[in-house]
């Protein structure tokens, strides 16, 4: 039945070759810029398109990672006013198409659909396939140190020894480089074993539509049917019960049958509210490791480590010079992927100009990264500069009472962690006393039109994120 689907896919594709990829191309242009086309989108290509998405050609895995992190929802929403249908855009690398073979239509779905991906399996009708293993990502090119040396000897052994430790599960902070942890040990498991690699949005995905079209059975089988199952930030299951509910059985059936489990989250499991106790139980029984704070020689490896992967795609790069490089490392302090964004600025900065810009022009292109790298915002200091500022205790804010001189102290704290932080809105209800995420929303609209239409309340918070971002204490 799903070659039939596959075989009519490729026949109506043929049948589709109506864009006009030059036309797109110039709109794009019109969009982005000229400098930015000319340096990233010019170089792709238009390889096959169907009803539903398209597959382009990338010269190169960088451009390639380039163009999907920043451009590539600018690029989706171009070519939607060329056709409504398109709802994603895939990629292949122009390396690995096979030039003698005309049968390109059957290699880009191959590619398309993640069938390169021996021995993985996923939800095969699932719309977009967001959880495709990275061969970028391996133990190969994964740079240690002393913060992170324990989740990869910890990631090693698993894969040398299954079920030994389980689960195993890491966490940190974001962007400290666990995904790739995971992917790691997908990539290495995958030659013997049956892998499932997903993340636990996208398994909630999953379970929803299940429910909806009355399909249990089929998720239950494609999800407990794997010898390494792997899911990604698992916070996402939190207040979720129904979702909880079956997770634990798919987990409990997995150790069952001997397979290994590797989970990663943003907190340790003990630090994981409004998950059953049970859940916790069964993570904190496995081995728990976590990813630390980077230090300045593993940021300045990992830079250098980049630096190197960009020249094989770029022989004409403007490489900066080690004291450059000092200065990123030195200044980038929040996480692994802002340190590698900071570079990508710099190349960036210096494909334009032709030139590698000097320590006071680096300063400028990475002012606002740099800011708030020397202030990490943490919602616990969030929540004390605002009590500070209107002289009130933290206590007094968190408790139930509805006084109006502590409600809007309140709904101003709310509303900066949901602005200046990547906290979701139940977990920032949980941070302000296991209030309810409308509560957080309320607060968040509320203090938006007060911005609009209350000059004090617009200055005091302009002053607070100057204080929380800055330090400026002074204007405070």
């Amino acid at each position: 039945m799903k070659k039939n689907i596959s075989t009519q896919e490729a026949t109506i594709s043929s049948n589709l070759q109506s864009l006009d990829w030059l036309t797109i191309c110039k709109e794009i242009e019109v969009k982005l810029g000229k400098d930015i086309y000319e340096s990233w989108i010019k170089k792709l290509k238009l390889v096959e398109e169907f009803q539903h998405y398209l597959v382009l050609s990338s010269p190169t895995r960088f451009i390639r990672d380039w163009v999907v992190s920043r451009y590539i929802d600018k690029i989706l929403k171009v070519v939607k006013l060329y056709k409504k249908t398109v709802s994603r855009i895939d990629f292949i690398i122009e390396s690995e198409l096979d030039v003698n073979n005309n049968n390109v239509s059957d290699q880009s779905l191959k590619i398309a659909k993640g069938s390169k991906t021996t021995n993985v399996s996923f939800i095969k009708d699932s719309l977009i396939n967001y959880t495709r293993l990275d061969p970028n990502k391996s133990f190969e090119n994964f740079v240690i140190g002393k913060s992170n040396n324990l989740a990869y000897q910890a990631s090693q052994k698993v894969c040398e020894q299954i079920a030994h430790y389980n689960p195993l599960f890491i966490y940190g902070e974001i962007g400290m480089g666990k995904t790739h942890l995971l992917n790691a040990i997908g990539l290495k498991m995958r030659e013997n074993n049956k892998v499932m690699f997903i993340s636990a949005e996208r398994f909630m995905y999953h379970f929803i539509k299940s429910i909806r079209s009355n399909e249990m059975v089929k998720f239950k089988d494609s999800f407990r049917t794997s010898d390494l199952f792997i899911i990604d930030d698992i916070q996402f299951v939190i207040g979720k019960e129904a979702m909880q509910e079956e997770f634990f059985h798919t987990f409990n059936a997995l150790v069952e049958k001997g397979s290994q489990i590797v989970i990663s989250s943003d907190r340790a499991p003990i630090k994981l509210t409004k998950i059953q106790e049970r859940i916790k139980s069964r993570f904190s029984g496995g081995l728990v490791v976590d990813i630390q704070q980077s230090d300045f020689d593993l940021r300045l490896s990992i830079l250098k480590n980049k630096v190197n992967e960009i020249r094989k795609s770029f022989s004409d790069m403007i490489e900066p010079d080690e004291n450059l490089l000092n200065f990123i490392a030195s200044e980038m302090r929040i996480n692994i992927r802002e340190t590698i964004g900071a570079l990508n600025r710099i190349i960036s900065f210096s494909r334009i100009y032709n030139k590698s810009p000097s320590i006071s022009e680096s300063k400028i292109i990475l002012k606002d990264l740099i800011n708030f790298s020397e202030n990490y915002v943490t919602i616990d200091n969030i929540k004390q500069t605002v009590c500070d500022y209107f002289k009130i205790s933290v206590r007094e804010m968190l408790s139930q009472r509805r006084s109006r001189y502590l409600v809007r102290p309140r709904q101003i704290a709310m509303y900066l962690t949901k602005n200046l932080t990547s906290k979701s809105l139940p977990d920032i209800g949980t941070e302000f006393s296991g209030r309810d995420h409308t509560t957080v929303i309320h607060s968040v609209k509320t203090i938006d039109k007060l911005k609009d239409s209350d000059e004090e309340i617009s200055k005091a918070i302009e002053k607070l994120k100057n204080k929380i971002l800055y330090k400026n204490y002074d204007e405070v």
